[in-house]
């Protein structure tokens, strides 16, 4: 019999027609594959342990935990604190669904061990943290169980610090703190909260460090601190509370009455800070131009450094020398023509230098200044000739502008130092009705900046001027003029400023209110008077408030000293903002000692705010929908069915 492939391939093809339209029909059909039940939502759960949780007599060093499901330890060397600390690092490893630790140092006899996991342990698929889980067992034979509570903020700026290190001190004496290990720590959670576990009963001092070199004391004057006035005295109480129990999301079955242990103190507030240290010495200097170069140094100086020049030094001064903002950088402005064309400059620079115990101590370094060179390219241009080299003229900052603020000061700053500058020079007039008229003013170079000057007379609401200053009027110690300038200036009027009166309750003076952005930065400060911080002549704009009880009357936030037993000067937030329109006078009272110090900060200008470490509910149906849009297209890319 002959063998058709042809005939039996036209037999099929009605079976495997109906075959494919049967499935695509099925598929366009199907609303959704079953999406594998609800997720997992609940942390991970401890179902026993060797020793147990709370264990007494304890002699082994190996401790493991077992849960209920695959669980994981995020940076166990940083997040979990384990309590007495420990010489040697031990080693915690999380294998399956199990957590095993082994303590390297020896265990010391009748003593309580807290290993504290802070909200490092989480379930190894969905990542729900099991929070604030901690373990603790007993070399002794009874277990400690008091626990001591509370909050750390940073001092000037009252931000919650998380990951610092919270430390008791059995031992009351000061030197403590320096000299030897907490005795019991835990460490503060991303809200800067701490609680430390399994402590005995005694006295107590209680301290904050971010301990940069894991040693558990105040050994680097670079570290931030905190210490309690007060004696720690743990205790607890007693007290009931209402247990609720459902029977659903809305019907409740019972309401219980239950006691139970509250551990006091609860709320200690610690205010970090860190000391006004820094070693002093003499970073890498730098010639920027011929005629310039920079000392650049770690801190500022009280004292400015003694220059001299080694080879062939001149008859008499040939600098000018002025510091940068932060007081730490100075720059010199070389005056001798015959110095600042020298190729390299050959320095002794004397100057006071920290010691290795921080004392400052006379020192003499030798610095060799370089030119910089300009590139072949812009060498060989200006030797052909080519182009004649454009007139550089004086470069000059005015600081006016078209709309200018009531409470704003003109002035003129220079690039490089001028020869004394006369105030004639400056043609100031206002605007009277229609004519310009000569307006008076005073001339004055600043305190610490050599190149700026300021034109100072007191503006009034709506008032016009004119600044005009002459071509080749103004020239600097290089020989360099200015190029004529013209501005006009028109001053806001009163209808478009808004004033604030705060009358502060409750504070001793001296002290000063600062008027902070949306940013947290200060804009406008006022010295407490009388009870009384005024602002006048504030822009539109909402403005939230800053405290500061200035101990010393130097008008600045001061740090504190561990060695001195002295907290910083205390900082106080209003807990709210202050809208402030244009033409209005805004009267509030605020008593900050009345709400408490982790409280007082507004949210929207908080940085470190809340995380939420619980994971939010699935959306089954929307998964659902999601699945079922996935699979509605037809797979062979035509119309779907």
């Amino acid at each position: 019999m002959r063998y058709s492939t042809q005939n039996t391939f036209n037999r099929f093809i009605p079976w495997m027609s109906a075959g494919v339209f049967a499935w695509l029909f099925a598929s366009c059909a199907s609303m959704a594959s079953p999406n594998g039940g609800p997720y997992d939502e609940l942390p991970p759960k401890v179902l026993h342990s060797m020793p147990g949780n709370g264990e007494t007599s304890v002699k082994g060093r190996k401790i493991e935990i077992v849960f209920d499901e695959l669980i994981q330890v995020e940076r166990p060397s940083e997040n979990v604190i384990i309590t007495p600390p420990q010489k040697n690092m031990p080693e915690i490893l999380a294998l399956g669904k199990k957590i095993k630790i082994e303590l390297k140092d020896s265990l010391i006899p009748d003593v309580t061990y807290t290993i504290d996991f802070t909200n490092s342990v989480s379930d190894n698929n969905e990542k729900n943290i099991l929070e604030n889980f901690s373990f603790a067992f007993s070399t002794g034979e009874t277990i400690d169980s008091l626990e001591v509570s509370g909050l750390v903020l940073n001092a000037d700026n009252l931000e919650p610090v998380p990951n610092i290190m919270v430390g008791l001190h059995r031992d009351l004496a000061d030197s403590a703190f320096t000299t030897a290990q907490f005795f019991r720590t835990s460490k503060t959670n991303d809200r800067g909260r701490f609680t430390i576990r399994n402590i005995a009963e005694g006295n107590y001092r209680l301290f904050a460090l971010n301990d940069v070199n894991r040693d558990y004391m105040f050994d680097q004057p670079g570290e931030d601190i905190a210490f309690h006035d007060s004696i720690i005295i743990p205790s607890f109480e007693l007290r009931m509370r209402q247990d609720t129990i459902w029977k659903d999301s809305l019907t409740i079955d019972t309401v219980r009455t239950v006691e139970y242990t509250h551990f006091l103190p609860d709320d200690v507030t610690l205010r970090l800070f860190k000391e006004d240290f820094r070693r002093q010495y003499m970073l890498r200097p730098e010639r920027t131009e011929k005629h310039l170069f920079a000392l650049n140094f770690n801190a500022p100086a009280d004292t400015l450094p003694s220059l001299s020049l080694t080879d062939e030094p001149p008859s008499g001064d040939w600098y000018l020398v002025q510091r940068d903002g932060s007081g730490a950088s100075l720059q010199y402005w070389i005056t001798d023509s015959l110095v600042y064309n020298r190729d390299t400059l050959h320095l002794q620079v004397s100057y006071l230098k920290s010691d290795s115990l921080n004392v400052l101590r006379p020192q003499i370094d030798t610095v060799h200044l370089a030119m910089r060179r300009q590139p072949a390219a812009a060498r060989s241009r200006r030797t052909k000739g080519d182009e004649p080299e454009p007139v550089r003229f004086l470069s000059m900052q005015i600081n006016a502008s078209s709309q200018m603020e009531v409470f704003d000061t003109l002035s003129v700053t220079f690039t490089e130092p001028v020869v004394k500058l006369d105030s004639s020079v400056f043609v100031f007039e206002q605007k009277q009705d229609t004519l310009w008229h000569p307006a008076g003013f005073s001339l004055q170079q600043d305190s610490i900046n050599l190149l700026k000057y300021y034109l100072i007379r007191p503006f009034k609401y709506d008032e016009q001027f004119r600044l005009t200053i002459d071509s080749a009027q103004i020239y600097s110690i290089y020989g360099k003029w200015n190029d004529a300038s013209r501005t006009t200036i028109q001053i806001k009027p009163k209808d478009s400023y808004g004033d604030l009166y705060l009358h502060v309750e409750g504070i001793e003076e001296p002290a000063f209110v600062e008027l902070l952005n949306a940013s947290d930065v200060p804009v406008r400060k006022s010295k407490v008077h009388e009870g009384w911080a005024i602002f006048t002549n504030l822009k539109p704009d909402k403005y939230y408030v800053r405290l500061i009880e200035d101990a010393n009357g130097n008008g600045v936030w001061d740090t504190g000293n561990y060695a001195e037993k002295k907290q910083p000067e205390t900082v106080w937030y209003a807990p709210r903002f202050y809208e402030i329109p244009a033409n209005f006078e805004i009267e509030e009272s605020w008593s900050p000692r009345l709400t408490p110090a982790e409280r007082q900060k507004p949210m929207d200008i908080t940085k470190n705010k809340p995380k939420d470490v619980t994971r939010k509910k699935g959306d089954y149906k929307q998964e659902g929908r999601q699945q079922q849009s996935g699979r509605s297209s037809n797979p062979f890319g035509g119309i779907g069915f």
